[in-house]
């Protein structure tokens, strides 16, 4: 392939990398919003957030996407491909990621839970201080996987003509003929940019669990230890009861 059509197809993967970073930003905050929401008190805040989670996880990101950008306009708004692209992805991994976050959440100990009601904190107290400190090392290796996942899901955009990399790989395509050498590019600039995330996200992981006082050995393995207070790690709630 020319110097133009490599150029062509790095602006792609640009694209790809924006579209994968606002669909995560959004998928994150729909995830932990939604996640925390359902391990509530409140019956209709449970079925509510339920209800949201069954709909997004059993529709199709695609059909969502295209009712987005092709069907909203009837409604009177009208989104650009991108925010179209951004806003189906970001809700359909937010749904998955939320049971992530409520699963971690309610995999912290309970004797975790006793010992900050008895240290008499708020719900919000709780869950800032003793609960998400430690579910959150905990939600990062599904976390790892739910954001390649997302990465891969970007391609579905080029359906909307989005000038992201599958998109730009067809036109290279259309301009070459040459199918194998365009296709093999991309697949590995995808694998790049997916090796890449995975190493920012196990470093986040090893951060997130050294916060906690769990330290990693040679095999790989963490093993929670002391937290000592002044040198970087979180002292946590520890016993269920106060003494």
């Amino acid at each position: 392939m020319t110097g133009p059509l490599w150029e062509l197809l790095f602006k792609g993967a640009w694209v790809t990398v924006q579209l994968m970073v606002y669909s995560a930003a959004l998928a994150a905050a729909v995830a932990f919003g939604i996640g925390m929401a359902r391990t509530s008190r409140l019956w209709i805040v449970r079925f509510l957030t339920g209800a949201y989670v069954e709909f997004f996880r059993g529709t199709s990101a695609l059909v969502l996407m295209f009712w987005l950008f092709f069907a909203l306009p009837l409604f009177g708004w009208q989104l650009a491909g991108l925010w179209a692209g951004t806003l189906a992805l970001g809700l359909s991994y937010g749904a998955y990621g939320s049971e992530v976050v409520r699963g971690a959440l309610q995999a912290v100990p309970a004797a975790q839970r006793e010992a900050a009601v008895a240290l008499n904190f708020t719900p919000w107290q709780r869950m800032r201080k003793v609960l998400l400190p430690q579910a959150v090392p905990e939600m990062m290796p599904p976390f790892n996987n739910l954001l390649i996942e997302l990465l891969k899901g970007t391609a579905l955009a080029s359906l909307l003509s989005i000038g992201e990399l599958t998109f730009e790989a067809k036109l290279a395509r259309l301009s070459t003929g040459e199918s194998a050498q365009v296709y093999g590019s991309i697949l590995l600039m995808y694998f790049v940019i997916a090796f890449l995330v995975t190493r920012v996200m196990r470093l986040l992981e090893r951060r997130a669990k050294a916060s906690v006082g769990q330290v990693q050995e040679r095999d790989g393995r963490f093993l929670r230890g002391p937290s000592v207070p002044g040198r970087g790690a979180r002292p946590t709630v520890v016993g269920g009861g106060g003494r």
